[in-house]
């Protein structure tokens, strides 16, 4: 750990917002391979006819940003795929695709295409790789990064945010027009920041630059600083809404109703190296909502 502190400074670069995570083991690369898990699926109720929605997809494909890539869950400044909340194979996480399929098929039957970094704007090229999968089921975890930036003047517009979602499932609909797509909304930064200032630790990793737009000056309680946290939530906020529009349009897509942004991740799953990401613990919290509401009959009010 004597190099942790500066190797820390880079994590401005990644700036990818997560609300849970306590440390796991072992280190990942690349897109996740999901080596056999020891646990078994749960049970999964019967497809609705009425819906139109499978609640048990023979085959899932992830997209988003770090937080899908599992980055410092496992060890600092690293992808740390096999604890996805998505695809992972890690049998304390338990992922999504090891809940849906079982941990012996999960390995060739999910795949990982999301990327450390990525704001929505890359999400059309992901969907793409995606769609070449003919996956039966996509999950989306991305806005993050659109909010979380040095400054509220750099934050993504709604707009744009907008046009680019659009865009993602037009990418994905023109390969894969019968994907089942689960998305998540944006994890609540704000809350990230009330429990995390708390802690003296969580303050000086953030001070080395990650998500300046929340969490610069966390002691600060002036009018501007509240000002500047208020319009992140805001934006936040309006992405989430965004996502809940743009699905609603589509037959095959599935909004969680806000779970994620819900959640109240304690600061005892916060990843000990970023107090920002989640790690194996904040994964497998990651996985159980997304199982929850892709399994349950009706959509999440």
């Amino acid at each position: 750990m004597r190099t942790v502190g500066a190797a820390l400074a880079a994590l401005s670069f990644v700036g990818v917002a997560a609300l849970a995570g306590c440390s796991g083991e072992g280190s990942g690369d690349g897109v996740s391979q999901n080596a056999p898990a020891t646990s078994s699926p749960s049970a999964s109720p019967s497809p609705s006819p009425a819906s139109g929605w499978n609640p048990k997809p023979g085959s899932v494909a992830a997209v988003g940003d770090s937080i899908t890539r599992g980055f410092d869950a496992c060890s600092v400044l690293a992808d740390c795929p096999e604890v996805s909340w998505a695809t992972g194979s890690d049998s304390l996480v338990r992922s999504l695709a090891v809940r849906l399929l079982g941990p012996a098929k999960a390995v060739d039957r999910s795949w990982n295409h999301a990327v450390s970094g990525a704001r929505m704007a890359q999400l059309p090229e992901q969907m793409a790789l995606a769609a070449k999968e003919r996956p039966e089921l996509v999950t989306v975890m991305m806005g993050a990064n659109d909010a979380c930036r040095d400054s509220v003047r750099l934050m993504t517009p709604v707009a744009d945010f907008r046009a680019s979602f659009e865009a993602s499932m037009r990418q994905l609909r023109a390969g894969a027009p019968k994907a089942q797509v689960y998305v998540s909304s944006v994890p609540d930064l704000k809350r990230l920041w009330s429990t995390g200032r708390l802690d003296e630790g969580a303050k000086r990793i953030w001070s080395l630059g990650i998500c300046r737009s929340m969490l610069a000056e966390a002691d600060d309680l002036g009018p501007a600083a509240v000002a500047r946290r208020d319009a992140v939530q805001e934006r936040v906020v309006a992405y989430n809404g965004v996502l809940r529009d743009v699905c609603a349009k589509d037959r095959h897509c599935r909004y969680d109703g806000g779970a994620v942004f819900g959640f109240r991740f304690t600061g005892a799953q916060l990843s000990p190296w970023d107090w920002f990401h989640p790690s194996r613990d904040g994964q497998a919290r990651l996985a159980e909502i997304a199982y929850r509401n892709i399994t349950a009959a009706e959509p999440p009010a």
